[in-house]
């Protein structure tokens, strides 16, 4: 039976040893919770690092602990003292996360934390391949593990592989600084289908994707190995029906049964009749803007004198990475800033911020919850927020008020929340002033849409949303390919190729024999692609056509020593063997005046593309020029020069990376059909990759074996991955 395997930086359990005594208690974190299905129910083993590093594991307990890993269907990924320093303090949030949470000035970057991320990379993917069989769905979590798709579909190219990025991804300018970009982007694009949390990190994705590693992206689809990767956003929930059920019997519970925090938030609402509760809780972390949103709340209480000892700010701070240089200057400044605060303001009766740097558990965070009128949230950077989501879930009395930072992915969801800018004190301290003031009933509508919409997408419903989307990828992934060569396959070309009757083999050039090049008239062909077609050539009763868009004079400084049967400009002209050039087809040129001053506008426009002159054609090559430009003129060019050819016998070509004008009456389908004719075969063999040479796979006869070079749409009855693959079938065949 096929299994997902579920892949992260950390096992989704708590492992403690104290005294010899082994404890393993599954963790109750968003992550797990929306994965439990996919993981439990769906045969599905976790792959991750245990939380104890090799140096920390008893030689005699280990047998032990991973027994009990393996119990809960989880496999350990074993991590050194030095891995963990290197890995994951060091390249993971001393590198990836200021960089994905825009702040530049705190990425540091250094050889050896980059070797350390690559080899533990690696020692997830072995793990994978170790467990992974064909058929299996692999899900892969978050930035700590940005090479591990690309590793695992090295090894296992046929396995469906998902990746989701659970923190933001930066826009092209701030992504392109970094060193490493290339590796880091095509290590994500192993993966079938990437996840974020919005839209705007998809976009940010794909702009860097194109203008990087200058890839095809068709709306969220990117062409990459000539395999099709989808992109999309998929917003993280979180288990409604926990939170909202805590919160119905946090308001059943009598004196006795409330918590030591309940009953003092219970002696100062009662104390202080009329005091409002702004809360806050956030994670130590510099991307969440605590100082900003302690200046913004001593802003609002100079600008709002008549507030004072009528709120409080219930501040949480949960401990965070307390070893990282910037976190522990992050607490100074938060202790300097409260304490300046509260010793400006506070009354004998009244403090405004309560700060709290501890964690709390579950049943503390209900009661902070339930007990607060508004929570402020403002973050100036963040991946979803599920705190924002938690806080709506447990409004049980539909009152309250959310203050969202715009800058979560949270806020794309939350229309109804007040949304801020938390760099705009003005801003915050307007929002807070409204919240504390805004009628019940406005607060029961806002309240009753958000709730809707953060119960109808839970965690849950995020997971399956995410398998099904992998699941759709993988299944129209195999309807739009040909089909694969295997063993059996490559027997029929190899039998055919070594029978004595009569065969004829035609082959595109560009795309197909040789890889593409920047400058168009730099892909000569080399020693080995000459030895592969000497061979071919010289096969008994063997004909070999190379039959290209490129013009009669490129073909014959190439290929006119040799005796192959040589077509140019898509069908235009044609030399048999050994024999002079001969036209098939009679052309007019004089089109190419009028159009060669308007291709040579765009080149002048647009940096880095160039106009090739063929003798029947007119080519526009954007290869070198930045990808979106490249797609803003395409639509402009297309344009002009369809206006041009209306009522005339001219068409638009678009090849990989360039469109070509010429006369509709040629097309390789043409020329093939009539080299046929001239040399009728019992064996055809036909290969091409792009649409030009779809015209070939559909008129030659039924029985000819067509191969694509990509996996598109096409025709043809197989295809390969790369150039690549086409000279090693070429090499079996000769055998």
């Amino acid at each position: 039976m096929n299994k997902t395997i579920i892949v992260s930086n950390r096992l989704p359990l708590q492992i403690s040893i104290e005294n010899e005594e082994l404890e393993v208690t599954p963790s109750v974190g968003g992550l797990a919770t929306g994965l439990k299905s996919v993981h439990k129910d769906g045969n599905g083993i976790w792959i991750g690092w245990s939380g104890i590093t090799q140096e920390e594991l008893d030689p005699r307990l280990e047998a032990e602990v991973n027994e009990a890993i393996t119990k809960e269907q989880c496999v350990s990924v074993n991590l050194t003292e030095s891995d963990l320093d290197l890995y994951y303090y060091g390249f993971s949030n001393r590198t990836l996360w200021p960089l994905f949470h825009y702040f530049i000035e705190y990425t540091e970057y250094n050889t050896e934390s980059w070797e350390a991320y690559k080899r533990v990379n690696q020692k997830f993917a072995n793990k994978v391949l170790e467990y992974a069989e064909d058929g299996d769905k692999i899900w892969i979590q978050d930035y700590q593990l940005l090479l591990v798709p690309a590793l695992v579909k090295k090894n296992k190219p046929d396995i469906s592989i998902g990746f989701f990025n659970h923190i933001p991804f930066p826009s092209y300018e701030i992504f392109r600084t970094f060193p490493k970009r290339k590796e880091l982007l095509r290590g994500m694009l192993g993966a079938d289908l990437i996840g974020f949390h919005t839209y705007d990190y998809e976009r940010h994705f794909l702009s860097s994707v194109k203008r990087i590693l200058s890839l095809d992206v068709n709306f969220n689809k990117v062409t990459y190995e000539n395999r099709i990767i989808k992109v999309d956003s998929f917003p993280m929930g979180i288990d409604y029906k926990k939170f909202k059920q805590a919160a119905l019997d946090h308001d059943k519970m009598n004196e006795d049964e409330k918590s030591e925090i309940q009953k003092r938030l219970d002696q100062h609402l009662q104390k202080e009749d009329g005091v409002k509760m702004i809360l806050s809780i956030d994670r130590m972390d510099y991307t969440k803007g605590i100082p900003n949103r302690i200046k913004a709340f001593e802003y609002f209480l100079n600008k709002y004198p008549e507030f004072h000892e009528k709120i409080r700010l219930i501040m949480l701070a949960v401990p965070s990475r307390s070893q990282v240089p910037q976190y522990q200057k992050l607490k100074q400044e938060t202790d300097e800033l409260v304490g300046r605060i509260n010793g400006k303001y506070s009354t004998v009766s009244w403090t405004p911020i309560w700060y709290f740097y501890r964690t709390l558990p579950f049943k503390n965070l209900i009661d902070l919850y339930t007990s607060s009128d508004i929570a402020l949230i403002t973050p100036v950077r963040d991946g979803m927020n599920l705190v924002a989501k938690e806080y709506v879930a447990t409004r049980t009395r539909k009152d309250g008020v959310l203050i969202l930072s715009e800058m979560t992915g949270a806020s794309k969801e939350l229309n109804e929340a007040l949304l801020i800018n938390p760099f705009n004190f003005e801003e915050i301290a307007d929002s807070i002033k409204q919240a504390l003031e805004m009628p019940v009933p406005e607060q029961k509508q806002r309240m009753i849409a958000l709730q809707k919409r953060v119960s109808r997408y839970s965690v849950k419903k995020w997971a399956n949303e995410f398998m099904n989307s992998l699941h759709q990828v993988d299944k129209a992934y195999h309807i739009i390919q040909a089909k694969k060569i295997k063993k059996k396959d490559l027997e029929v070309f190899k039998t055919r190729m070594s029978s004595n009757k009569q065969k004829i083999l035609f082959l595109d050039y560009d795309g197909t024999l040789v890889n593409f090049t920047n400058n168009p008239l730099d892909a000569k062909p080399d020693q080995e692609l000459f030895s592969i077609l000497n061979k071919l050539n010289a096969k008994k009763n063997t004909k070999l056509v190379i039959i290209s868009g490129r013009d009669k004079k490129t073909l014959n400084k190439w290929f006119g020593h040799t005796p192959y049967i040589l077509v140019s400009d898509h069908g235009v002209s044609m030399r048999l063997e050994s024999e002079n050039w001969k036209t098939m087809e009679r052309l007019k040129t004089d089109w190419m005046e009028d159009v060669l001053p308007v291709l040579e506008t765009f080149v002048d426009r647009t940096p880095g593309t160039l106009v090739e002159k063929k003798k029947f054609s007119l080519a526009w090559h954007y290869r070198n020029t930045d990808v979106e430009l490249a797609e803003k003129r395409l639509v402009e060019i297309k344009t002009v020069l369809t206006s041009f050819i209306s009522n005339t016998d001219l068409t638009l070509l678009e090849g990989n990376k360039v469109i070509e004008i010429k006369s509709s009456k040629v097309n390789k389908g043409r020329a093939c059909s009539n080299l046929v004719s001239l040399f009728p075969s019992d064996h055809i063999f036909v290969f091409g990759d792009d649409w030009t040479d779809e015209f070939m796979f559909e008129e030659l006869p039924e029985r000819a074996l067509s191969v694509k070079v990509g996996v598109q749409k096409t025709k043809a009855n197989y295809y390969v991955k790369s150039v690549e693959q086409v000279r090693e079938l070429l090499k079996a065949m000769i055998e």
